[in-house]
């Protein structure tokens, strides 16, 4: 969530202020939607499902954000005679509060452990994953950790290492109050505004930590034992993820393939949403 209004603000910067990501609207729960929190690893998960079908689908959002916040079209739209959806807010984040969010050097590995707990909890022995962005890193470990529980990947604006030219570009928006009102608006909204900036100092200091690691790597070692079937979606206008990021994951994710949306930016999921989703579905079903 965060890293899409990050999006929109470099647009503005370039002066391409009509064809950047409109603002997340807020959607409407259908009567099928069940809510609750799970006790996972000492601490309480939000979590929301819908949908009946055999085949479970897990959504995991992106930094700072929450199952609301960023998977709206998909909790809605997505299938539910052939899925069941869960989407949940990863610890710290959203209403998986408290406890209070922080960014210690395994913060991915730990969202990882979560997740799959979570499903556990839920009674789901073996589902698929759809990560965004920071939730895509997360969904990335999972698989590898957990190669007999996952069905199918399907990863989108997320990355294996960080280079120096994201550090730089974490680095110049570490300061919310530089933002504009409206860019700050959704997040404090979750969480106010103090408590928004401070969280978001928080994550750029602990994804910038993964820069000093050889090669910057947050999980390049863990691709070749992902062996789940996997999409990789990227948006070729996407102002957040360079294109050598899903290269990157492509080559190394054995079985692995990827596909391109010409239009589609950090938030395609979203802005493309039904396309998105007729492009998840075929792939989680085939």
């Amino acid at each position: 969530m965060a890293l899409f209004l990050l999006g929109r603000r470099l647009f503005k910067r370039r002066g391409d202020i009509h064809r950047a990501a409109t603002a997340i609207q807020p959607f409407v729960l259908c009567s099928s939607m069940a809510s609750g929190r799970q006790h996972v690893n000492g601490v309480d998960l939000y979590y929301e499902q819908t949908g009946r079908g055999k085949h479970a689908v897990l959504l995991l959002p992106g930094a700072l954000g929450s199952t609301r916040t960023d998977f709206g079209p998909q909790l809605k739209a997505l299938n539910k005679e052939h899925f069941t959806v869960v989407g949940w807010d990863p610890r710290g984040y959203g209403r998986s509060r408290p406890p209070d969010r922080d960014f210690p050097s395994d913060f991915f590995e730990r969202d990882a452990k979560d997740a799959v707990g979570l499903m556990k909890a839920l009674g789901f022995g073996k589902f698929s994953l759809l990560g965004w962005s920071d939730g895509g890193i997360t969904a990335l470990i999972a698989a590898a950790r957990n190669p007999d529980l996952i069905n199918k990947m399907v990863v989108w604006g997320s990355n294996a290492f960080v280079s120096q030219h994201d550090l730089e570009l974490y680095d110049a928006v570490r300061d919310v109050s530089k933002w504009s009102a409206r860019m700050r608006q959704p997040m404090e909204e979750v969480y106010g505004a103090e408590v928004f900036a401070k969280t978001w100092e928080g994550w750029v200091d602990g994804i910038a930590r993964f820069a000093k690691r050889p090669e910057g790597s947050i999980c390049m070692e863990l691709l070749p034992l992902i062996t789940c079937p996997t999409l990789i979606i990227h948006g070729e206008k996407d102002p957040m993820v360079p294109s050598f990021h899903p290269q990157y994951l492509l080559k190394h994710i054995k079985g692995s393939r990827l596909h391109l949306m010409p239009e589609g930016k950090h938030n395609l999921h979203l802005r493309y949403a039904e396309e998105f989703n007729k492009l998840v579905e075929d792939f989680l079903e085939g």
